[in-house]
């Protein structure tokens, strides 16, 4: 990832530092910064203990400047790269915004200096932003933090600085990276998980709405954490799944609520593809996948195949899901049924997907990751498919929500399944499912549930009771009106058999 650069950073060579008494720095603090603009970020980098004194002093400007009165008045709410002199002059009617920047700008080119560091160098961010004695994450780490949480609308550019580089810090920290800083360094990783999750937390906020801008602000930051084990772990268990497979889910079906650009959907996906290496190792990420209809989100996009290196991503989760394995973490409660490779494969078919593979192998693609993927995911969904009875393709298409016409959807396969419809707890979950999907964003959806219900109340005993119960009649009567004609047919027809005790009769 690399940080646009601030909007006013042709004020930074103008910065006084003995003027901004506001900054409460000391002379040699003041000597440390001028040396830092004076040299190469490499030089001023060039052991630990310099190191950590020059990130320390940064992060004090950044808490000085920042403060806890909110985003500045002016800077923070810049949106292009303004002239040098228009730049400079925000110095004297915002000095603490410009300040803000830099202060952001120097830490993310620190960070990005350290990670070009050799393995097991003597300088590394680990060496640099935690504490030597007691191997402590740095006080002086909070106005990162802070400068995430600023009221009113923010100020984009210091909140996707601080983000990108607080992940980079606390990740440093993390148990699964302690091979990548110097052996001798000794970090109490206890020190980072609070921060951490201070950090996911923030994320997933932003991650609830839909607009790009907040997208924006959060998927460099994202796209770096799914990098570390206990980050990755961290944000399933915030309900992180959930988050990105609406995102996926409402760009893949071009919704208007969603705004998210290619990239951003290229780059959330590739974070619910790391995600699934968890699986092997987690039954309840592998539930949370379920629940949250990962594999939907995934085929739609396969599906709609926005850009060849989305649907390479997409593909590379759905072939991790479905290879993954329950054997050495089953769930710890025996109630449920076990979440393993075939339960995703039986949504996959659910959804549709064999028929987008078929189709997929027929082109030449130049990535061989696709074709492999391809070649896999084939193989995989054809063996399941045979183990499948028709009863279970039809209750893995309805459990999908992607219902589509077809010899599932007839008044023979109606008919000769009928009784299934009670399931196996007696509580005619998969009626109760149909007419949840009466309300779907999907008329053509709407439809299939609609016939289906009506079909149920022929040729079930007692059907109509049953679907009057589930308040299947009121719902499908408000759609009576609709407006798309097809839709309105359907509704109109299973109002008629709910109604009526003879439809054969009748009809």
């Amino acid at each position: 990832m690399s940080l646009p650069s601030s909007p006013v950073m042709g004020a930074f060579t103008g910065i006084q530092w003995d003027p901004m008494q506001k900054l409460r720095l000391t002379q040699p603090e003041k000597l440390l910064l001028r040396s830092g603009e004076a040299n190469p970020i490499d030089y001023t980098l060039s052991n630990a203990d310099e190191s950590r004194a020059y990130v320390k002093v940064v992060l004090k400007v950044l808490a000085e400047a920042s403060g806890a009165s909110g985003p500045s008045s002016k800077v923070s709410h810049l949106k292009g790269m303004l002239p040098d002199e228009e730049a400079l002059q925000l110095l004297y009617t915002d000095p603490m915004g410009v300040v803000t920047h830099y202060a952001i700008t120097k830490l993310y080119d620190i960070i990005v200096c350290l990670k070009e560091k050799k393995l097991g160098s003597d300088v590394s961010i680990g060496a640099t932003f935690y504490n030597e004695e007691d191997g402590n994450l740095l006080d002086e780490w909070r106005p990162l933090l802070r400068v995430l949480h600023l009221g009113g609308s923010g100020d984009a550019f210091a909140q996707r600085g601080a983000a990108y580089c607080l992940a980079h810090i606390l990740m440093a920290g993390c148990p699964s990276q302690r091979f990548s800083t110097n052996r001798s360094l000794k970090i109490n990783h206890d020190s980072v998980m609070e921060p951490l999750q201070a950090l996911i937390s923030w994320i997933t906020s932003q991650l609830q709405s839909s607009a790009s801008s907040s997208l924006s602000l959060v998927t460099p930051t994202l796209t770096a954490l799914v990098t570390c084990p206990e980050a990755r772990a961290m944000f399933a268990n915030s309900g992180g799944i959930g988050y990105l497979s609406r995102h996926l889910r409402n760009g893949a079906k071009g919704n208007k609520t969603s705004s998210a650009t290619v990239q951003q959907l290229y780059e959330l996906c590739f974070c619910l593809w790391t995600i699934t290496y968890e699986c092997n190792s987690s039954a309840m990420i592998r539930a949370t996948f379920v629940r949250d209809q990962a594999v939907n989100a995934l085929v739609d996009l396969v599906s709609s195949a926005p850009r060849e290196k989305v649907v390479r991503v997409a593909l590379s989760a759905l072939r991790s899901l479905a290879q993954c394995s329950g054997d050495s973490s089953p769930s710890s409660d025996s109630s449920k049924k076990e979440v393993t490779g075939s339960t995703f494969l039986s949504e996959m078919i659910g959804c549709g997907l064999i028929k987008y593979v078929d189709q997929m192998k027929e082109r030449q693609w130049t990535d061989p990751d696709i074709v492999d993927d391809l070649n896999v995911l084939h193989k995989l969904l054809h063996e399941n498919f045979k183990e499948m009875s028709t009863w279970d393709v039809y209750m893995a298409e309805v459990e999908s929500g992607n219902l589509e016409w077809g010899f599932l959807h007839t008044e023979k396969f109606m008919k000769e399944n009928a009784r299934k419809f009670e399931g196996p707890d007696s509580d005619f979950s998969v009626v109760k499912t149909l007419v949840a999907l009466t309300a779907s964003h999907d008329e053509e959806v709407q439809a299939i549930a609609c016939y289906d219900i009506g079909e149920f109340v022929r040729h079930y005993p007692n059907g109509r009771v049953i679907a009057r119960s589930l308040g299947a009649k009121d719902i499908v009567m408000r759609l009576v009106d609709h407006t798309n004609e097809e839709l309105q047919r359907h509704a109109l027809t299973a109002v008629s058999k709910m109604m009526v005790s003879n439809w054969a009769a009748v009809h």
